[in-house]
């Protein structure tokens, strides 16, 4: 893919999933403080091509990272895919019932910190 197109493709899908996350929480920020150039191959590679690939739905891509988020009890990038998952149509109900599905697995004091973040995202965003 001409480099034009991956921004432009890199942008979108940024815009799709993360526009409801403040910007000091877009790990990009963060990475562009230590490295500009690899913060930018990074969102190229993470944004524009993996989260963009066609083969699943976004819905389904997200609704896998809540899971996988949700089992190594990663509070603040689950934080960040749960605006995602809500961004690209998944529901609340399918999000917490993820999060339930993975207790099985994560144990529950993950699932219980998953549904904290989930509550505190629908908090921000006027949902709950």
């Amino acid at each position: 893919m001409d480099p034009k197109a991956l921004a432009k493709k890199t942008g979108e899908t940024a815009k799709l999933y993360f526009s409801t996350v403040k910007d000091e929480d877009k790990p990009y920020n963060l990475w562009r403080h230590f490295d500009k150039d690899l913060a930018k191959d990074m969102s190229l590679y993470i944004t524009g091509q993996m989260y963009a690939r066609k083969k699943i739905p976004h819905t389904t891509r997200q609704l896998i990272t809540v899971a996988a988020l949700t089992v190594l009890s990663k509070p603040d990038e689950l934080k960040l895919h749960t605006h995602a998952a809500l961004n690209v149509g998944c529901t609340r109900e399918e999000v917490a019932e993820v999060i339930f599905q993975t207790s099985i697995y994560g144990g529950v004091p993950a699932a219980n910190t998953a549904l904290s973040v989930l509550k505190e995202v629908l908090e921000e965003r006027g949902e709950e």
